[in-house]
Formats: structure tokens, sequence, C-alpha cells
């Protein structure tokens, strides 16, 4: 069995991100560790607490946050995704979840998915304090998959749309926002595959999240390039769960950038799209992680 708490965990600029802290009732303490969160502009309650409970069950403290402007954590504006101060602030999560008398310090893993499995790309690579990594099918490219996402004609008329917005913005106007997702091309949504769309629509409360995100965002993933930090994560030992039909963190990109990882590494090659972790390989994706957590965190003796 395993226990759910609420917790906030306060940042330098005043800032609170809501995080659930899950403990297992029966496992020896301290306990290793894992700090997730969730990818593009999804939140706690968008198909992931199973995965958290799942690794607390085996006995993991799991601390599982939403990025500041989703879900239950502070900041403004909503729904407006930087993933450097994403990434900056999961820092001071893994700070926090060190200091937790439930926890072993020297036996933190982190987990991450779609675009947060790139932010672990570059903490795993940046930040020593953590002793192993599972990035399930995450961002690597943002330039690359921009390509795909957005014909060349109309990358020029993007760009100044982003512009246009920013220099409004100076001027005191509110941020542009577009939809999340819509599979109608009129719309300009973030995504428009039909699997994106059942997923964010399906799992949040409506007082959880909206359809919507900033266009600003859509810029700053457009210049996010975590796969540049595959090659520094070693000697932390990397697992990376790979798609073999995903379309929204190409499977191509994805492969050519593990393999420009070091040892320790391990490649898991699933069936289904993207979001087939979260549901139709759930059993595997869970399976393999707690696998590769076990060997790298449960064996560590303290330091």
């Amino acid at each position: 069995m395993t226990q759910r708490f609420d917790v906030r965990v306060p940042l330098p600029d005043g800032i609170e991100l809501a995080a659930w802290l899950f403990l297992p009732d029966d496992a020896e303490r301290p306990l290793p560790a894992i700090t997730m969160a969730h990818g593009f502009g999804g939140t706690r309650y968008h198909g992931i607490e199973h995965i958290a409970r799942r690794f607390s069950e085996v006995g993991y403290a799991v601390l599982l946050h939403d990025h500041r402007n989703f879900g239950d954590s502070d900041g403004t504006p909503r729904q407006d995704i930087d993933p450097y101060q994403q990434i900056a602030d999961w820092r001071w999560v893994i700070t926090y979840l060190g200091t937790r008398e439930e926890v072993d310090d020297q036996r933190i893993g982190i987990w991450g998915s779609s675009y947060a499995g790139g932010h672990t790309l570059i903490l795993a690579a940046t930040d020593r304090r953590i002793k192993a990594v599972c990035a399930q099918v995450p961002t690597v490219s943002g330039y690359e998959t921009g390509l795909r996402r957005v014909p060349p004609h109309e990358v020029r008329a993007l760009e100044e749309r982003f512009n246009q917005d920013e220099r409004d913005q100076l001027a005191g106007k509110p941020p542009v926002y577009v939809p999340f997702v819509d599979t109608d091309p009129d719309n300009q949504a973030a995504y428009r595959q039909q699997g994106a769309v059942d997923f964010y629509l399906n799992w949040a409360p409506e007082d959880k999240w909206t359809n919507e995100v900033t266009l600003q965002s859509n810029r700053r993933a457009r210049a996010y390039e975590p796969g540049l930090w595959l090659p520094r994560i070693a000697p932390t030992p990397l697992l990376m769960l790979v798609a073999k039909d995903d379309d929204v963190a190409p499977t191509d990109i994805a492969l050519d950038g593990f393999a420009c990882a070091r040892e320790p590494k391990k490649l898991v090659f699933m069936d289904g799209n993207h979001f087939s972790p979260y549901v139709q390989q759930f059993e595997l994706s869970s399976s393999v992680a707690i696998d590769w957590f076990d060997t790298h965190l449960k064996t560590a003796q303290k330091q």
C-alpha cells in the first residue's frame, strides 16, 4: 500500500509548486526516491498518477509536481511554458525532495515524459544528485520537430506572429493564446494529432486545465534542444523509452539522439504512439522503469 500526501514546494521567487508525495507503508527508510513531472502543458491529472503510485508501491518515495503556471501550482501567465524555467524549478524540487526525512538523498532518480523527458536529459547531464534517469518518449530536438510541424512556406508568417505578440506585450497587452489541441488546421493549435486531442481533453478536470497555451510557449518549444546534452549524461545511467509510431516526439529523432548518448544506457522500443505508454503500454513502460531504478537506486549504497 502507498499513501498520497499534498505538499507545496517553495521556490526562491515566492512561487509554490503543487505536488503529490507518495510514500509506501511498509518499506525501510530512508527510501530511494523518484522525482516526476509531466510533459508539454500536462498536469498531475493527465494520466500520470497511476505511474507514480506504481513506483511507490514497490518501495519508492515519489514526488510528482505540477510545473509553474499549470494545474495547482502558482505562476502567471497561466498555461505558459518556458522549458528552462521548468528545469530551474525542478532543481529546487530535487533539493526539497532531498531534505525530506523519509528520503535517502544519495538515491534520487528522475522520470519525465515527452517535454519533461527532454528536461530530464538536461538535468541528468548537469545535476549529479540524480543517480538514474528514465526519459519516456522524450523531446530531443525542437528544431527538427518544428520542421515537420510547420511547412516551410508558413514559417515566416508564424515568426511574425511571435514578433507581433512580443511587441504587443511590451506595449502592455496580454499574451496571445492559441488552442492547445484542435484537429482544425485553421486554429493553429499546438497539437493537431487525434491522439493528443483525446489524451489532453479526456484526463484533466476542467477546473485544473484549459485547452489553451500562450503563443510564446510554441516559440520556445521550437528552439528547445535537450538532445544536445545526451552525450554528457554519462556516467549517470540513462533509460530511454521510444514509441515506434511517435509523431509528437518523432521516433527517428529520438533514436538518433539515443545513439549519441554514452554508456550506461538502455533503449526500450515499444509499439504504439506517443501516448501509448500511459495506457496501452503502461505495464511495459512502468515495469522497465522500475527495473531500471531498482538496478541503479535500490542496490546503491548511501555514500
